[in-house]
């Protein structure tokens, strides 16, 4: 890609996250995903409008993209977002394997206006007895059984 193709794809994230904003959609964020030159998946920040704390614009765009491609792999595409990904969204990204992504602002310029992810950061890095949020540990040989019902099973779809 030119810098020249990643700067009229970054304006399109910043427009959709302007739109979305305006339109009191939810936070200022935009993202599209981009493959051959070719816009395949467009979202922008939905969290307040949906009451869905996971509709940020990178999971927006991710989703509109697998349904247009018909697959659950990016792979050989860019996601072009308004903000660099919180940790949510660069699960994601990690997920769905883009080839790169291309962000405008950074997390400290999204914090400086009240989108501060730190303390995720900060709670990621803590085993899970010591995060904030209670996590307790419980039916694991029952859980795992389970999951190696899933290396038996013919049918799987592995992705």
């Amino acid at each position: 890609m030119s810098n020249s193709d990643d700067e009229r794809f970054m304006k399109e994230a910043i427009d959709l996250a302007r739109k979305g904003m305006h339109n009191n959609s939810g936070g200022p964020f935009g993202a599209i995903v981009v493959m051959n030159g070719e816009i395949v998946g467009r979202g922008f920040n939905r969290v307040t409008s949906t009451i869905d704390p996971t509709a940020h614009a990178e999971i927006v765009a991710i989703r509109d993209a697998c349904h247009f491609l018909n697959r659950g792999d990016l792979s050989g595409c860019t996601l072009y977002t308004s903000c660099e990904p919180c940790p949510m969204c660069l699960g994601a990204i990690y997920w769905s394997r883009p080839d790169r992504v291309v962000y405008a602002c950074t997390q400290n310029d999204a914090a400086s206006v009240g989108f501060d992810d730190e303390f995720i950061y900060r709670e990621i890095g803590q085993s899970p007895e010591d995060r904030k949020i209670l996590m307790e540990n419980k039916l694991r040989k029952e859980g795992y059984d389970m999951m190696k019902e899933w290396l038996e099973k013919e049918d799987r779809i592995p992705y």
